[in-house]
């Protein structure tokens, strides 16, 4: 590998990132909060990353797909580093809880260890916020826009390594421009939601929070509460509306500038919406059942809990938690399902259910008829072996690492439905749980050992798991 390549590229997004931490600053000022330290160290970081830059700016840029998948990985981990900082200068807690939330920012898990959120200063706030809507379409595709202008032919294998597995759709002949163009539709989108929630009642600052938080379906609010805070109905279905809108590829919503609605007619987008409208009204047939609220109010609330859980966005209304067993079930249904490839959200995708089940109802058809030819069509087009074999492989590497951490969590003395849900919500990117960790919880009683262990399986989950897992692999490393 080329080691002047990575420095390179991290130097050039350290130093985009330095400037767009300028915000918390500002945010600080406006409400007379302190600041002087982090400016100080937000400086010293920018003039860092020129000096780097400045010392490589004559070397050529152009990763291969193993300088990627290596850049890819060290820049979550100082994601991590260089988004605990102000939470540790002033927030009050250690930098391994610090970097545990700062992970869980950028990778729009939503855990947090934060237990009286309201008491935070303006700046954590709107920090932890920023850092969601940084991570939800990916810093990855914001270093794809900056690398493409310095060296085109290296900015694909790097938009690759953080979606293995998904087929990249290039909406436009560069895949710079595709970047860019996304970056404005995820605009829009976050614009349109912030100024429906000022609309709704939300004061300017909470609106801009909520919807970064809602657009990249991280899930960090400034309530303690959460959205149960609010009694506002508008504010509920909006944040419900563009909790599922960024659920769906955002590729789909891209075609719309170009006038083609086709996108929303695809297979994936149509089981979304349709897994979801049935798990919403199971779980209002269980809610009117347990807590006797009329239709409306029943359907409000599910209709925004399982939006917030299969867009793995993490937000609450209510302590689901202590439903009952069967509403539980559902919900946990929910968090398995996970949005559309190609969106902000996490999970396994609806996409990779689709492929699974139509891949074993053409295996149960070949056990039935041995000589015949029969292949998987999604939308009418057939799907490479590559494409059937990479999805089972990620299916197989998701629950494997469900489970390590799984069994790691109840080796360590915690319940098994805490351990189970955790270990979902981490790996999912999904955020709060069930029992121990339910939304009316959070993480901060872990110790600082498990938090980096929780850390790793949110960067994991992030990344599809194949980015991380390769690295285990001996043939990446010859002739490193």
């Amino acid at each position: 590998m080329n080691f002047k390549n990575i420095f390179k590229l991290l130097s050039l997004i350290g130093f985009t990132l330095s400037i767009i931490y300028s915000l918390d600053i500002f945010v600080a000022m406006i409400y007379h909060e302190a600041y002087m330290k982090f400016l100080y160290i937000d400086i010293s970081f920018l003039i860092f990353n020129l000096i780097v830059w400045f010392l490589l700016h004559r070397h050529e840029l152009n990763l291969n797909i193993k300088e990627s998948i290596f850049t890819v990985n060290i820049l979550w981990v100082l994601l991590g580093i260089t988004g605990a900082v102000p939470l540790v200068l002033y927030s009050n807690i250690s930098f391994f809880s610090a970097f545990f939330e700062a992970i869980s920012g950028f990778t729009t898990t939503g855990a947090t260890v934060y237990t009286d959120i309201e008491s935070l200063p303006h700046l954590i706030l709107f920090h932890r916020s920023l850092m969601h809507w940084l991570g939800g379409l990916g810093v990855i595709v914001l270093g794809v826009g900056l690398l493409s202008v310095i060296n085109p032919s290296g900015s694909l294998s790097l938009f690759k390594a953080e979606s293995t597995g998904v087929q990249l759709e290039k909406m436009t002949p560069k895949i710079k421009d595709t970047a860019i163009m996304l970056w404005i539709i995820y605009f829009i989108l976050t614009l349109s939601d912030m100024l429906l929630l000022k609309f709704f009642g939300m004061t300017w600052f909470d609106a801009i929070n909520h919807a970064f938080s809602t657009i990249s379906t991280g899930g960090f609010s400034t309530k303690n509460n959460s959205l149960g805070y609010y009694s506002n109905d508008g504010i509920i279905w909006t944040t419900t509306i563009f909790m599922i809108l960024s659920g769906i590829n955002f590729l789909v919503h891209l075609k719309v500038a170009h006038r083609d609605f086709s996108g929303y007619k695809n297979e994936e987008v149509r089981w979304y919406l349709l897994v979801g409208l049935l798990l919403s009204l199971a779980l209002t047939a269980v809610h009117i059942d347990m807590g006797g609220d009329s239709f409306y109010d029943a359907f409000k609330n599910a209709s925004f809990t399982i939006a917030s859980v299969i867009t793995t966005t993490g937000f609450a209304t209510i302590d689901y938690g202590s439903w009952s067993h069967l509403a539980i079930a559902i919900i946990f249904i929910g968090m398995l399902v996970g949005g559309n490839a190609g969106s902000t959200a996490g999970g396994i995708k609806v996409i990779r259910y689709v492929i699974i089940f139509k891949t074993l109802r053409s295996e149960f058809k070949r056990i039935l008829h041995p000589n015949s030819i029969i292949s998987v069509f999604i939308d009418k087009k057939q799907q490479p072996q590559r494409i059937l074999a990479s999805t089972f492989g990620f299916f197989t590497l998701f629950m494997l690492t469900v489970a390590i951490i799984t069994v790691y969590i109840y080796a360590r003395g915690y319940d098994a439905m805490s351990a189970i849900s955790a270990a979902f919500s981490l790996v999912g990117n999904i955020g709060p749980g069930f029992s121990l960790v339910g939304p009316a919880d959070n993480f901060s009683f872990f110790s600082d050992f498990d938090k980096v262990v929780f850390s790793l399986a949110m960067i994991i989950g992030r990344l599809e798991c194949y980015t991380f897992f390769v690295l285990l692999s001996g043939s990446f490393w010859k002739r490193f």
